[in-house]
């Protein structure tokens, strides 16, 4: 089981190997990679409001929490209440897709992750348009 912020599904979705530091790059490829594996649908997911598995190695890290707290809140609550799923949840990667898929549609993540500093990359966009084209 990993445990993961709501943004964070569509953060691995989209993930490209760029990161905040090299520490929290190598960690977040190590988890991504996990999900993208031959048993990576199965892997559940524990959904948690704090600081998580891709947390770990982030230089914003602060306890339990983030130094950016206010900006990564907002966007957990945008996230959780688009895909459903409240603090404690547990679901697998695959179940995480085909939410993802019901829920958030390629233009949504102007809205739903404004204020993320990748999103002008359109890495997760990119990824969010294969998902539904691979899963139509």
């Amino acid at each position: 089981m990993i445990r993961f912020r709501p943004h964070h599904f569509l953060c691995a979705l989209g993930f490209q190997g760029k990161g905040y530091s090299d520490s929290f790059t190598a960690n977040m490829a190590k988890i991504v990679n996990r999900l993208r594996g031959p048993d990576g649908g199965d892997v559940v997911l524990h959904v948690t409001h704090q600081a998580d598995a891709i947390c770990a190695p982030c230089p914003h890290k602060r306890g339990l929490g983030c130094a950016k707290s206010a900006k990564i809140t907002a966007l957990d609550k945008r996230h959780a209440a688009a895909l459903g799923l409240a603090d404690g949840d547990c679901l697998t990667w695959d179940d995480a897709q085909a939410r993802i898929r019901a829920h958030v549609a390629p233009g949504d993540l102007q809205t739903l992750c404004a204020g993320c500093a990748w999103l002008e990359l359109g890495l997760c966009e990119a990824a969010l348009s294969r998902l539904h084209i691979n899963n139509a």
